[in-house]
């Protein structure tokens, strides 16, 4: 492998600068088909179905509050006391669109919803619309289980989207009223509340508003938040003797569950609910470079070595339990029971994004890539309106494709993913562009002062070829950092047709090319793509014998769709010989695996559950399509690992 980790003495923490998503346009390839159908399908519906589900009706302030729309669980939790969230994060989404894609009904509908929200608002700022129509009285009461914080996060995400793309301040305003009050609310000075909310969150989104406003305040609540979490005795604890209950009887038992069991910088193990770890890691690498604090970025990189090295799927899934929606213990890796939400491997993306700006190292960048590819785009159909919220591994045919979600937390987040997705492809420093990823497009850059086109051409990631063609008005020294993908052997890179010697380039899986560049120049890197049999650590012990084939970042699944009986049944020589091609037919157009296997038979076992002998094998072709597309046509088993014989 050309990308290896590097290991870089520690030095003040510096910061590439991604680019604006809207100034990358995806004209063609991959990614142009799924932003055109996320902008034109997914927004559109996403919004007559929190319609539909009852979820806009939270907004009507001056009306009496309707029946639940999902009841009070066991645990005292509605999904309903976070509809504010879902909402929060559709405006997000869909703000993206709008800066290259103007549409009056859409902006027209996120224009109502901020209206509600700030006749709604409180005088004092706060905002949520459970607790106002709901349980005014028991505001901040609960910051252990009912998500007030988490949220207002959403909400502030989605108004900072939102004035970036139109300039309009009111939602923007309404927000930063709300932060107002949680200011005067929390934190170390005498009468306020020592808090924080368990899911994190609203520590990201602040660090979003601070890069607006400039406001330090902004930083510093993100700050204390982080700070404060897992500070001991817990503030969990209080709440819950001030409400009157039994810190003992929480139902998960132990603060892990929200990343709260100790201050974050001693913290060395992937803990608790997925996605709150990925949020809160992502705040703190964040804040790391905001406040030039290398302890947050060295906690970050323990656990990040700690997830990728002992917790992850192959697929950039991660954590494998539903009973927590996330980590059990280290290599923990089932198959057909695993969790994997859709939200998990998504802010996996955001905390892997935000790592590699401040150290540029493909390891980073290789688990963007894997969950780009497969554990975040598998939770969205290709029709681009139906959603896995879990992401198995393997099934027998029972799992398939929601409308909705009963918890509809991954649509939108799927959604706001894929419509900013422009930011992850390019990011610049002073006399640096790191080409992170790779796909057709063209981008918009700014290099110091200088300003800078890039145009990729090419079909990846079904082929290896990518020409990069530079524009620039005048010639221009930067230093051009390429990203060699970590699965790749063989890289061949050249300028203007001259071959490069990469051996001395790479540099934690970036090949740095420093130049004077001139108007034309036109980089070509061709990635050689085999089929690779990837094996599971021992550890793994779910996938002990079995095989998975990846090609390129993508990880490939065999459907009974394609095979006609259950692909458990089959069984993989380890030197089968096995071919891809492109099959245009498939789901608008994707690369398949084909080889010869063998079946366990079994038509002579007629009534017989168990015999001395063992089943017959008898030989069968199969075809192997991209994980992400599975669960998109007939009902039928699946699986990502296959026996191997």
């Amino acid at each position: 492998m050309l990308s290896t980790k590097t290991s870089p003495s520690r030095r003040p923490v510096q910061r590439y600068v991604p680019v604006d998503h809207s100034r990358v346009v995806f004209d063609g390839g991959f990614w142009k088909s799924w932003s055109e159908t996320v902008r034109d399908v997914t927004i559109p519906t996403q919004h007559m179905r929190l319609d539909e589900e009852g979820f806009l009706e939270v907004l009507d302030f001056g009306k009496p509050p309707a029946p639940l729309a999902r009841p009070i669980q066991p645990s005292g939790l509605s999904m309903q006391h976070f509809f504010d969230s879902d909402f929060g994060k559709w405006i997000e989404a869909a703000s993206y669109t709008l800066k290259n894609n103007p549409n009056p009904d859409i902006e027209a509908k996120i224009d109502a919803i901020v209206v509600q929200l700030e006749k709604g608002q409180m005088e004092d700022g706060y905002l949520n619309s459970w607790f106002i129509r709901r349980e005014p009285e028991k505001r901040w009461t609960n910051l252990r289980d009912l998500h007030e914080m988490y949220s207002m996060g959403h909400l502030l995400e989605g108004a900072v989207a939102y004035f970036e793309a139109t300039g309009k301040r009111r939602f923007l305003d309404v927000m930063i009223r709300a932060v107002d009050h949680i200011i005067d609310t929390f934190g170390r000075e005498p009468g306020k509340l020592r808090g924080y909310d368990a899911h994190e969150e609203i520590e990201l989104a602040l660090v979003k508003l601070y890069r607006v406003t400039r406001d330090p305040r902004h930083l510093a609540l993100a700050t204390y938040f982080v700070d404060e979490r897992g500070q001991m005795p817990s503030y969990f604890d209080e709440e819950a003797r001030k409400r009157g209950e039994n810190p003992e009887d929480y139902v998960y038992k132990t603060y892990a569950y929200s990343q709260a069991h100790m201050p974050v910088r001693e913290q060395h193990q992937v803990v608790g609910h997925a996605v709150r770890a990925m949020y809160l890691f992502s705040a703190m690498a964040d804040l790391a470079v905001e406040n030039d604090d290398p302890s947050l970025f060295e906690a970050c990189d323990r656990l990040y070595d700690n997830l990728i090295g002992r917790q992850l799927y192959i697929t950039g899934g991660l954590g494998p339990s539903a009973s927590n929606e996330g980590f059990t213990r280290e290599y923990d890796l089932p198959n057909e029971t695993a969790y994997a939400e859709t939200c998990a491997a998504i802010a996996l993306g955001f905390w892997s994004h935000r790592m590699a700006q401040i150290e540029l190292d493909g390891r980073f960048t290789d688990k963007l890539e894997t969950v780009l590819y497969n554990g975040a785009l598998s939770g969205l159909s290709r029709d681009g309106e139906h959603y896995f919220y879990e992401n198995v591994l393997e099934s027998h045919g029972q799992n398939r494709r929601w409308k909705w979600h009963y918890c509809p937390c991954c649509p939108t987040n799927i959604a706001r993913f894929i419509t900013s997705l422009g930011q992850y492809f390019y990011s610049c420093a002073e006399s640096d562009v790191a080409v992170h990823l790779y796909g057709q497009n063209s981008a918009e850059l700014t290099v110091g002062d200088r300003y800078l086109r890039l145009r990729q051409e090419t079909r990846y990631p079904w082929e290896g070829d990518v020409a990069l063609s530079i524009g620039v008005d005048a010639p221009a020294r930067f230093t051009l950092r390429l990203r060699i993908p970590g699965w790749c052997r063989k890289a061949v890179v050249s300028v203007n047709g001259e071959t490069i010697d990469l051996g001395k380039l790479v540099i934690a899986g970036y090949a740095a090319i420093d130049r004077e560049w001139r108007d034309g120049d036109v980089v070509r890197l061709s990635f050689d793509m085999p089929i690779d049999r990837l094996y599971a650590h021992p550890a793994a012990t779910e996938d002990a014998g079995r095989v998975a084939l990846q090609r390129g970042p993508v990880v490939f699944c065999v459907e009974e769709t394609d095979i006609g009986t259950e692909p458990q049944r089959l069984r993989l020589a380890a030197d089968a010989a096995l071919s891809a091609r492109f099959d245009e037919d498939l789901l608008g157009g994707a690369t398949v695996i084909e080889g010869e296997a063998v079946e366990a038979d079994a038509s002579d076992w007629r009534n017989t559950l168990y015999r001395t002998a063992p089943p017959r094998l008898k030989a069968r072709r199969f075809k192997a399509i991209p994980y992400h597309l599975w669960a998109n046509r007939e009902a039928g088993a699946m699986s990502v690992w296959l026996h191997e014989k």
